[in-house]
């Protein structure tokens, strides 16, 4: 039994809306949430503002290890990312950034680099994680794992309503045509890939609420953690 409770793994495909998902299920049950990818857009950013190659693995786990990381709380569930006492924010829902995150998570230094940190954040429990390897490779014993899917169409409609939302330019066609391309990289990359973690719960929540997908989450921790 860990010390905190229980590991929530939550994986899937760009822009299904992991985050807001796992967000509202870490505050239902009094769990914190880490959104790993925040951390690789983090690094993405730290290596855009440094004009360092994205396709330089060492370098950039060199970047990653010289910066001071730090995963302040919010006044939420959520755990924000700090990278040498500069809290970010914004910063990280750029498409330059995301676009980079995504060529930066396909190298195998960077993975482990970040595979380190991950585990020391939620090894003790208690904890919401969201990604696309956790419940395969970050934490394979995770107690509950949840896939989370919707159609790609469904998700660039998501993704940039989020933009717009916080006031940045959002393009469906361009939103659509990143997640379709992401998505095949993703889950063709040689290290850790996207995929369904075998014990894994299945859910397509392209028709779904929501609220619905926070319930239903919320259930199979009861049914997972009686008591």
């Amino acid at each position: 039994m860990r010390p905190n409770g229980i590991i929530i793994a939550i994986d899937g495909p760009a822009g299904v809306g992991k985050s807001t998902v796992g967000k509202l299920v870490a505050g239902r049950l009094g769990y914190s949430f880490i959104s790993t990818g925040k951390m690789y857009r983090a690094l993405a950013w730290k290596a855009l503002e440094s004009g360092l190659s994205l396709e330089d693995d060492e370098k950039l786990v060199a970047l990653a290890g010289a910066v001071k990381w730090e995963f302040p709380r919010g006044s939420g569930p959520e755990a924000d990312v700090s990278l040498d006492g500069r809290r970010l924010d914004l910063e990280l829902s750029e498409e330059r950034v995301s676009k980079a995150s995504s060529g930066i998570a396909r190298l195998a230094g960077v993975r482990l680099f970040m595979l380190g940190m991950q585990r020391e954040a939620g090894v003790s429990g208690g904890v919401v994680m969201e990604g696309r390897d956790i419940g395969t490779n970050v934490f394979p014993d995770a107690e509950l794992k949840v896939y989370l899917d919707a159609s790609p169409e469904a998700r660039a409609e998501r993704r940039s309503g989020q933009l717009r939302a916080q006031g940045l330019e959002a393009d469906y066609a361009t939103i659509l045509d990143f997640i379709i391309k992401r998505d095949a990289q993703d889950s063709g990359r040689v290290n850790n890939p996207l995929r369904k973690a075998e014990d894994a719960h299945y859910m397509d929540s392209t028709a779904m609420p929501r609220d619905r997908v926070v319930d239903a989450i919320v259930e199979l921790y009861k049914v997972s953690h009686p008591g």
